[in-house]
């Protein structure tokens, strides 16, 4: 079976544009054309795109990647092997600024100071800005981080007052709550918790219930956050985290 160009740009998401050029450059030749000359890509040019869209994905010059595949040498198995190692990589790499992005909009909410170090431990000996315009086109940061940068320049210092008034009172009550016996899992300690979420969403960001939970998890982990909430009340940190999953439970559930 073989398929369009038009067909085969549609189940691999890029331009037919795209698909010419890799002809031209012979990186991508169809392996079959129609009585009338137009191009047609058999299951073996789909496996081949695939690879070529790894590659490029993870940032290799077309000339390399060509190189790479026409290796003799080279099983496409190995290939493969190669790519997971790499995208492995990566995702490990971004799940670690995206920690450390929540982290900082957390510790500006909660007015802590991260030292320098904390501040750019994420990068590595590696120097950000190399990448930063590769990276502002690929992701351009996340969309919760945009959302608060662009809601706390808008805030004035009666916002912020306010905002720590709410969670003062928030605090206070949720130590009541804890001074009454009252689990983690119950009503009252799960509607502290969403109240917990709902203040995030209505002052940073949209906090959605998997995201809150990995904040709860980052308030017993994180010594600094935890000091703040178990300085509410001692051991609030974990109570609290508790609540957290509680109620994303019975919200999602």
């Amino acid at each position: 079976m073989s398929y369009t160009v038009g067909q085969v740009a549609g189940f691999a998401g890029v331009t037919v544009r795209t698909l010419h050029h890799y002809d031209d450059i012979g990186l991508l030749v169809p392996g079959e054309r129609s009585h009338a000359g137009h191009r047609r890509y058999n299951d073996a040019d789909l496996d081949r795109l695939q690879q070529i869209l790894f590659y490029r994905e993870l940032g290799f010059p077309l000339e390399e990647v060509a190189a790479l595949l026409d290796d003799p040498e080279t099983d496409p198995r190995a290939h493969l092997r190669r790519q997971h190692e790499l995208l492995t990589a990566r995702i490990e790499k971004l799940r670690k600024m995206a920690a450390a992005v929540e982290q900082a909009m957390e510790a500006r909410k909660m007015g802590i100071n991260l030292t320098p170090e904390e501040r750019f431990e994420v990068f590595g000996d590696k120097d950000p800005e190399q990448y930063a315009e590769e990276a502002e086109q690929r992701w351009g940061g996340t969309e919760a981080y945009a959302e608060s940068q662009r809601r706390a320049a808008r805030y004035t210092k009666d916002d912020w007052k306010r905002m720590q008034a709410e969670v003062a009172a928030w605090s206070e009550r949720y130590g009541a709550l804890m001074a009454a016996g009252e689990p983690p899992t119950s009503e009252a300690a799960m509607d502290m918790a969403e109240e917990h979420r709902q203040h995030i969403c209505g002052w940073f960001y949209e906090c959605p219930y998997d995201m809150h939970r990995c904040l709860g998890e980052m308030y017993v982990s994180d010594e600094r956050f935890k000091a703040f909430y178990d300085s509410m009340r001692p051991g609030l940190a974990q109570h609290l985290r508790a609540a957290i999953d509680a109620n994303a439970a019975r919200h999602t559930s």
